[in-house]
């Protein structure tokens, strides 16, 4: 468990930060500027924070009122920064023990495990300089996880690297983050990245955390649209793979009894699958419609509309058990007479569904 409650301040802004969360992957979300290294630089021990108290699984950290503040090396908490920071005389090999002799314990983990785990054993005899930005951030993250942390902070590890890699290191970062047996920090400003990893999601904005809880509901709320950014707002919906479609590659997901179809996903049935729907790919229409393309059209039942003063409306609805979430125009909204309340049909085009919004359930 992580139990976070301090103040302090970045330049001159004030700081505050309060949340809590059971384990798994917690992400840390704001924009540039919104105080998310301060954050961890204060629970690393890098930073002391003015007043409050930080804990990890009952181990007191740093407690104002108590006096307490451990140093950083007692802390045994693993950072993963933005840039790989490796040791570039040494090999990948080198890199990876200098963490056990630098943790100074014996670790749960065995060196071959973690290179398992991340998938680096064609590397370890190369040098940082002739690696991938992918390749240097999973040694990076192998070398943090030898040390062996009791928290790891991810201090957003993706954002130096394009898409393409960026594409490349998430499935490692989905086992990682399913099998690693420690809580981790996962900072982020990627909606992308914080849908597919993390179990709980604490938001920061201007210093503050107005809201922190479990990652489906927060993506869900409407009232958060300036701090997690309107454009990618959307739904977190969680289902098993019913069956595939060999001859049209469509995946079908069981969310609960309806079924949404996505592009194929390779997946075998069974399998717990996590989708982020977008609020701009879903439409709605006041009954089932007849000759369209788009092949999710859901029964649902709108529980709330959200009006901005600009010309769009959130609308969330319920879906079976779970809850999909729809930026549609105001006007459109006053043409179909939407209330609370109303059952409609929610639309969702396969297609808008890509890879990068789909992955296995993790914890």
């Amino acid at each position: 468990m992580l139990d976070v409650d301090i103040t302090g301040r970045v330049g001159d802004m004030p700081l505050t930060a309060k949340f809590q969360s059971e384990g798994g992957v917690t992400s840390l979300f704001g924009q540039s500027g919104a105080g998310k290294t301060s954050v961890t630089n204060m629970i690393a021990g890098l930073v002391r924070p003015q007043s409050g108290r930080i804990s990890v699984n009952g181990t007191t950290l740093f407690d104002a009122d108590k006096n307490i503040n451990l140093a950083v090396q007692a802390r045994r908490i693993g950072h993963v920064f933005q840039d790989a920071r490796l040791f570039p005389h040494m090999s990948v090999s080198s890199n990876l023990t200098y963490a056990r002799w630098a943790g100074r314990r014996k670790t749960s983990r065995s060196m071959d495990e973690v290179v398992d785990l991340l998938g680096l054993k064609h590397l370890l005899q190369r040098k940082p300089a002739t690696l991938s930005g992918g390749e240097r951030q999973r040694v990076a993250i192998g070398r943090a996880l030898l040390s062996d942390p009791r928290l790891l902070i991810m201090d957003e590890p993706l954002a130096n690297l394009d898409q393409a890699r960026r594409n490349d290191i998430l499935p490692y970062l989905d086992r990682l983050c399913a099998e690693a047996g420690i809580p981790i920090l996962y900072v982020s400003h990627s909606i992308e990245e914080v849908a597919r990893l993390s179990q709980t999601l604490v938001i920061l904005s201007d210093g503050q955390t107005p809201a922190f809880g479990p990652v489906a509901d927060m993506l869900a709320r409407t009232d958060l649209g300036k701090a997690t950014g309107r454009h990618e707002a959307g739904a977190l919906l969680e289902g098993t793979v019913s069956h595939t479609d060999e001859q049209w590659g469509l995946t079908h997901i069981d969310i609960g009894g309806p079924v949404i179809q996505i592009p194929d996903l390779g997946a075998k049935p069974g399998e717990t699958i996590r989708l982020r729907i977008r609020a701009r790919d879903v439409a709605l229409a006041s009954e089932p419609p007849k000759g369209l393309s788009i092949r999710n059209a859901l029964a649902g039942t709108i529980r709330s509309i959200s009006e901005e003063s600009g010309p769009y409306a959130e609308i969330l609805c319920s879906v079976g058990a779970q809850t999909i979430r729809a930026r549609i125009t105001r006007a459109s909204a006053a043409d179909l007479d939407l209330a609370e309340g109303k059952d409609v049909t929610v639309l969702i085009k396969s297609v808008a569904i890509d890879r990068r919004q789909r992955a296995p359930v993790i914890g």
